[in-house]
């Protein structure tokens, strides 16, 4: 959506509260006190009346704007401006376009709408052939961490780990792909923060993720042993540098990618929340051919269910 038919669309809060309310309507209001559907809008208090027991469901109720205060044009603008770029939005800079005094209710109103998106991607499962590779994101030092003697590599502690899953398939036409002269054709990625490097950890993610009835892609790497058994095949190869773009070029085009975008827009991360980044990134890639339709997913998704985002102190 363009920002000058986003203004028309929505230019006060009556029009946001009517599109919101528009949208609830059609999913259907269910009580949550008695499970009843039939509701009654009250104009006056902004809120759905349970023609069964009486309960009260307001406009925001079990939606991602649940409990704010903010207005609700501000989670509108919000929501333009994820799904208008490729690029991402920092709290800052959105919290001065807005004119708002303070920087935390911003901040975590952009983090929830980001953990709606985790939500909506974790409904579905990757199929067919998936490449699967770790990458390594730099990430603020934890306070604990900072005294440590300081490590390269794997162990640094200025670098988080972070699974990369994408489904990966041979293209035909190498040469109408995308920009990209490789010869796999991309569907839908995934990545996950995870922990440690173990076997069994990264065997969990995937089993979460990934159809039992896919192939999996990766190098010969020992925290890959336990695969095959979760998927339909798994054949582990070594991979040389100089065969990692043709070997598992979408995981890697898909880290790069994650990793300036990161670096452009926030420079520095704390870890504790980089899978949120990480899920806005995934969550625009996989809807990539959607257009000016992604906003459109973004406010259903937003409506339909809360936030797992919790209230912290920043």
């Amino acid at each position: 959506m363009k920002l000058i038919e986003f203004s028309d669309r929505y230019p006060d809060e009556a029009s946001c509260e009517n599109e919101l309310r528009t949208i609830r309507e059609k999913n259907g209001i269910v009580c949550p006190k008695c499970g009843n559907k039939r509701h009654w809008w009250v104009k006056d208090k902004k809120m759905w009346l349970c023609s069964s027991c009486r309960h009260e469901t307001g406009l925001r109720s079990g939606t991602v704007m649940h409990s704010s205060k903010l207005p609700l044009r501000y989670w509108f603008i919000a929501m333009h401006l994820l799904t208008a770029t490729k690029k991402s939005f920092s709290a800052v800079e959105l919290q001065r376009q807005l004119g708002h005094k303070r920087y935390q209710p911003i901040w975590e109103m952009l983090h929830k709408l980001r953990s709606v998106m985790n939500l909506r991607d974790a409904k579905y499962d990757l199929f067919g052939t998936v490449e699967l590779d770790e990458g390594f994101f730099s990430t603020k030092v934890e306070d604990g961490k900072k005294e440590e003697k300081k490590k390269r590599g794997r162990g640094s502690q200025g670098k988080t780990a972070v699974l990369v899953m994408a489904e990966s398939q041979a293209n035909d036409n190498p040469k109408a792909s995308k920009g990209h002269s490789t010869e796999k054709s991309v569907g839908h990625i995934k990545m996950i923060v995870i922990p440690d490097l173990k076997a069994n950890t990264e065997t969990n993610v995937v089993k979460e993720n990934v159809d039992k009835e896919s192939e999996l892609i990766t190098d010969a790497s020992t925290s890959y042993t336990k695969m095959k058994t979760i998927v339909a095949k798994h054949s582990p190869k070594v991979i040389l540098p100089e065969e990692i773009g043709k070997m598992l070029p979408w995981v890697h085009i898909a880290i790069s990618n994650a990793k300036r975008l990161i670096l452009n827009t926030y420079h520095s991360v704390n870890p504790e929340y980089l899978q949120g980044y990480l899920d806005e990134f995934c969550y625009k890639f996989n809807r990539r051919y959607f257009g000016e339709r992604i906003f459109d997913r973004l406010l259903l998704a937003s409506s339909s269910g809360r936030s797992s985002f919790k209230h912290k102190i920043y």
